[in-house]
């Protein structure tokens, strides 16, 4: 991974936060929700049958890990999915999907060695 690649921007809490965030049902219902395409919070809230309040304190969650975004018009706020954030997994599952290869391919060269 050099300096220069989009992976340097990458932290591991970034990736870690990602993962508490949508370890939660509720946020993750939110999630497929909106890959249905964007929905107001009050939508939102019906369909789960949760109080504004407590879709907007899992909205800040996803907001804060770049998985959802917002929009404000007029009263309306209107929430989408936001791919800044699938693309931190994509670059961690990158990453460990190397790692795993090389060690991989390390043990079945020491294998073929016996």
């Amino acid at each position: 991974m050099t300096a220069t690649s989009s992976t340097a921007a990458l932290a591991p809490s970034d990736a870690d936060r990602i993962f508490i965030a949508m370890g939660d049902a509720t946020r993750r219902a939110i999630y497929r929700l909106l890959a249905q395409g964007p929905q107001s919070v009050s939508a939102l809230a019906r369909a789960l049958e949760i109080t504004l309040t407590a879709v907007a304190q899992h909205l800040d969650v996803l907001q804060k890990c770049r998985l959802v975004q917002t929009s404000k018009q007029g009263r309306v706020r209107t929430c989408a999915i936001d791919p800044q954030g699938l693309a931190v997994l994509d670059e961690w599952i990158a990453m460990n999907r190397r790692l795993w290869d090389a060690r991989l391919d390390r043990l079945g060269d020491m294998l073929d060695e016996d």
